[in-house]
């Protein structure tokens, strides 16, 4: 049986099951294992892992432990009162605005890899160059957010560090944009979102993508980019404070527990903590060669759960209506069988999107997709509702596909 418990709980012959933190806080090769030793606990306490979760099948039992069902139910009402809160509405539909998401998302990849290939030269940025393209993605994200991140939501493993540059920029400027902040403090925050990464430059390729678990000393190298980008900036003097700010600490923990400095509570600045949540988010949600990508849904539900110790959990709150409980391009199993993929979020009830059905998995056969508003009632477009989000995996299906109606 699989439970959560506090990490304060943890003994010599418990069987770990998932450390429940991002790929880059835990100091383990595996997240599955026998604790063995009180050294390993001493780790998983040092590095910030305030709960796990633990097989009571394969080791040790906390008899008082709720199990893993028992804490996801929770987390699913908590969520459910949340989701009650109004959103940003958005003004052109998916589909106007997936040709020009594309190309901004083609623009905005070859920009960064210029950016990084500068770095590795030792030139300085040209923020003229990076200028406009944060302009174009901010642009996109006013007319309809969910094309750009639902594009950026699919990257391979040659693109990945580049486009996850770019996603964090396009979830940022979302992120500010939903939370009403001034347009200069937002196109300051996606300044700092394209280049909060500029310091992996000076990480040797073997090491950025090393197709498994990090070494102590790789792990250390790679610790030390925030450091080495915020140098790079420093170069260019046209880059402002809040990108540098963003470059530095979006590493940085509520707990303390992150790096490089060790900051903890409301000593890392508002738009840092944001960048925390956005950069934790994405990359959980990205498929690397050493570890598959969670979904979307299941990533907001781990942020959720880590902003009781890493990040503000209002932010953490904000950032979830502003991406929607089920984001766009979220595939969910509606109440009829159906499995659809999300492609607008409803403007205050976020458990009603909009969806484009396309599945039939009772008798497991492709339909004729169409649009379903989950807020409407039956005879009028709508009369379903989400049961849950699901793995494209399982399914074996891309959801993708059917962002948009042919």
């Amino acid at each position: 049986m699989l439970k959560k418990v506090d990490s304060s709980q943890l003994k010599v012959g418990m069987y770990i099951h998932d450390l429940s933190c991002d790929w880059m806080t835990h100091p383990f090769v595996r997240n599955r294992f026998l604790l063995s030793s009180e050294e390993e606990i001493r780790k998983i306490v040092n590095a910030g892992i305030h709960d796990v979760v633990i097989d009571a099948g394969k080791g040790l039992d906390v008899q008082d432990a709720p199990t893993l069902d028992e804490a996801q139910e929770e987390t699913e009402r908590e969520l459910t009162a949340l989701a009650a809160k109004p959103v940003v509405v958005t003004r052109v539909s998916l589909g106007e605005e997936m040709a020009r998401a594309t190309q901004i998302r083609h623009q905005a990849a070859t920009l960064v890899r210029t950016v990084m290939r500068d770095a590795r030269l030792g030139k300085a940025i040209e923020l003229d160059q990076v200028q406009p393209v944060v302009q174009n993605i901010t642009e996109s994200i006013l007319r309809n957010p969910g094309a750009l991140v639902g594009l950026l939501r699919i990257k391979n493993k040659d693109d990945y560090t580049f486009l996850h540059s770019v996603s964090v920029c396009t979830l940022l400027v979302a992120f500010c944009r939903s939370r009403g902040m001034a347009a200069e403090l937002t196109h300051q925050a996606g300044l700092g979102g394209l280049l909060h990464d500029t310091g992996k430059a000076l990480v040797p390729d073997a090491i950025l993508n090393k197709p498994g678990p990090l070494t102590d000393e790789e792990f250390a190298v790679i610790k030390r980019h925030p450091q080495d980008g915020h140098a790079i900036l420093l170069k260019s003097p046209e880059v402002g404070a809040i990108p540098l700010d963003i470059t530095l600490h979006h590493h940085e923990r509520r707990d303390g527990s992150g790096y490089p400095d060790k900051l903890a509570g409301d000593a890392i600045s508002e738009l840092a903590q944001m960048a925390a949540i956005v950069d934790v988010y994405d990359a959980i949600t990205a498929d690397r060669c050493y570890h598959k990508g969670m979904s979307a849904a299941a990533a907001l539900r781990k942020i959720y759960e880590w902003s009781k110790f890493h990040f503000n959990p209002h932010y953490a709150q904000e950032f979830m209506r502003c991406v929607g409980i089920y984001p766009v391009g979220t595939m969910v199993m509606l109440e009829s069988g159906r499995l659809g993929v999300v492609v607008e979020p409803h403007e205050t009830n976020l458990l009603a999107p909009k969806v484009n059905v396309f599945f039939n998995t009772k008798q497991n056969l492709y339909i004729k997709p169409e649009t379903v508003d989950l807020s409407r009632g039956l005879g009028f477009g709508g009369g379903d509702k989400i049961v849950g989000h699901e793995s494209a995996a399982k399914w074996n299906v891309d959801p993708m596909r059917f962002l948009t109606l042919a």
